[in-house]
């Protein structure tokens, strides 16, 4: 599944090729998607100038005057720009045209991604309830201390809790981990401050060089196949179970936290 780095990298891939586009068609071959597709984008996207291209948490958000496209990759959704007149292959679902003679195609073999709306001055139920960005100054040590207090979850369900914190998934929460030296099944209300403060700067760490490193890896997402993949970077534990500590030598364990693999060293991280 695209994590938080991935997708954005995919808004910075197609941002410039239809932020200030006007669209010309909006053209759905399969509406069931995990959400059914809203039949009103038909007769409202057509002559609107898109205004910005944004992303919050896994979500893309395409602006308009009257109102937000929303779009999620899901597990296996990517995003490409071909020419609209392109033939669409099998699970090319979703054409947004443009008057560049471009289209935006969403491509999503398992349909676990969604195309959604949300009009102007309303707050969809998907993004309603979300945490703070983790990259931004609203997510630090006294809001995760705050949220913390009193909770009995493994840090590690905890800090992939959306309602938490967004974006931080399977691979960023294993690596901030370890670089925090905090144990993943630790309850996260019996952390001491100072080892929160030190997980969130790992956490914002791990995300910002993965992002960088998608900038500078950054592929043409004109015929492409609009996925970003993830970031050729030296993992410390995550896919390493069984392999020696790169800190201490000891062998990294595996175990199942919130039906999600979880690598980590028994001797650095307590």
């Amino acid at each position: 599944m695209p994590e938080l780095p991935e997708v954005e990298t995919t808004r910075r891939g197609i941002a410039p090729h239809i932020r200030n586009r006007t669209v010309t068609e909006f053209v759905v071959r399969q509406p069931k998607l995990r959400w059914p597709i809203p039949a009103e984008l038909h007769d409202i996207l057509p002559g609107l100038p898109i205004l910005s291209v944004e992303r919050r948490a896994k979500y893309l958000l395409i602006g308009f005057e009257p109102g937000t496209l929303l779009v999620h990759l899901g597990m296996s959704g990517s995003l490409r720009m071909v020419d609209s007149e392109q033939q669409a292959d099998k699970h090319d679902h979703v054409d947004l045209c443009l008057d560049s003679g471009l289209a935006l195609r969403l491509h999503d073999p398992r349909r676990f991604g969604a195309v959604l709306w949300q009009p102007a001055g309303e707050a969809h139920s998907l993004l309603a309830s979300l945490g703070p960005e983790p990259l931004t100054d609203d997510f630090n040590v006294d809001y995760l201390a705050a949220c913390a207090e009193g909770r009995r979850s493994a840090i590690k369900t905890f800090i992939m809790d959306n309602h938490v914190v967004v974006g931080v998934g399977n691979i960023y929460a294993n690596e901030a981990l370890y670089a925090a030296g905090i144990h993943p099944q630790r309850a996260a209300g019996r952390i001491s401050k100072a080892r929160l403060a030190r997980l969130v700067d790992e956490i914002k760490t791990v995300l910002a060089r993965a992002i960088e490193q998608g900038g500078t890896t950054l592929k043409d997402f004109v015929g492409g196949d609009g996925k970003p993949g993830y970031f050729a970077q030296q993992l410390n534990v995550y896919g390493r179970a069984g392999e020696p500590c790169p800190g201490c030598g000891q062998v990294l364990s595996e175990i199942r936290l919130g039906q999600r693999s979880t690598v980590f060293c028994g001797s650095c991280q307590r």
